[in-house]
């Protein structure tokens, strides 16, 4: 039986859209990934990864940037990958769940049963660019303090093993939005505006076809809104 708690399915236009929200560290996840794409045979399946990510994945997971990348995404970029990868693994290794495991279920479920697989996040190295600009160091001050609180102490009240409920979901989003409105923009924001854009080029080039997407379940909701309203805004060859 498929929880239906973080998917969701609906007919937009002509193209039936499917988005299984999860946690990327929770074993729940990994499990209900699986039985969503068994269970609902779409023709794509569209995964909250872009190919750095999913090549890091593949080869055994993120163990960190090198200084070498330093150049690339600049300083305070790469100081906020390795740290939040490490927070990840730390997280990850409380439940014995590798940070990803979601997403690399469904890409190796998807190749399985012979499945398309569309990569439709932004490039990580953009992504930590743009972060390496606008965090500002309140927020890098708030990061360090967060992460001392969360991961030595007491303040986590959750089960990492579940995806969380929508309730406390949403109170993560808005207390991110407030401690950390740089983060909030770049990491949840720009990148939900930018996999919407390119789940609605997917649904414009194959229309009449099931696309089931995996993201984590902070981004669903306005995903889904998102794509949606790009529908109207894109055309097919972009």
């Amino acid at each position: 039986m498929l929880s239906s708690k973080y998917i969701n399915t609906r007919r937009i236009r002509n193209t039936m859209l499917t988005i299984v929200g999860t946690s990327h560290i929770a074993r729940e996840s990994v499990q209900e990934v699986d039985r969503a794409i068994r269970t609902k045979k779409p023709d794509i399946v569209a995964v909250e990864l872009d190919r750095k990510r999913m090549h890091g994945l593949l080869k055994g997971g993120n163990r960190g940037m090198s200084i070498s990348q330093i150049r690339q995404v600049g300083l305070k970029g790469w100081m906020f990958g390795n740290l939040g990868g490490w927070v990840e693994r730390k997280l990850g290794s409380k439940v014995g769940v590798s940070p990803g495991s979601d997403m690399l279920q469904a890409y190796r479920t998807a190749r399985e049963l012979k499945i398309k697989v569309a990569l439709v996040d932004q490039d990580i190295t953009v992504t930590l660019k743009k972060l390496s600009k606008s965090i500002t160091w309140r927020e890098r001050w708030n990061f360090l303090v967060d992460i001392i609180k969360g991961v030595f102490g007491k303040s986590i009240k959750m089960d990492l093993s579940k995806v969380p409920d929508k309730e406390i979901v949403k109170k993560l989003i808005q207390e991110m939005k407030s401690r950390y409105p740089s983060l909030y923009r770049v990491l949840v924001e720009e990148r939900n505006k930018y996999m919407a854009r390119r789940l609605a080029i997917l649904m414009k080039k194959h229309p009449d076809k099931h696309i089931l997407a995996v993201m984590g379940a902070g981004h669903e909701k306005e995903v889904r809104k998102e794509a949606q309203s790009y529908l109207n805004k894109i055309d097919v060859a972009q």
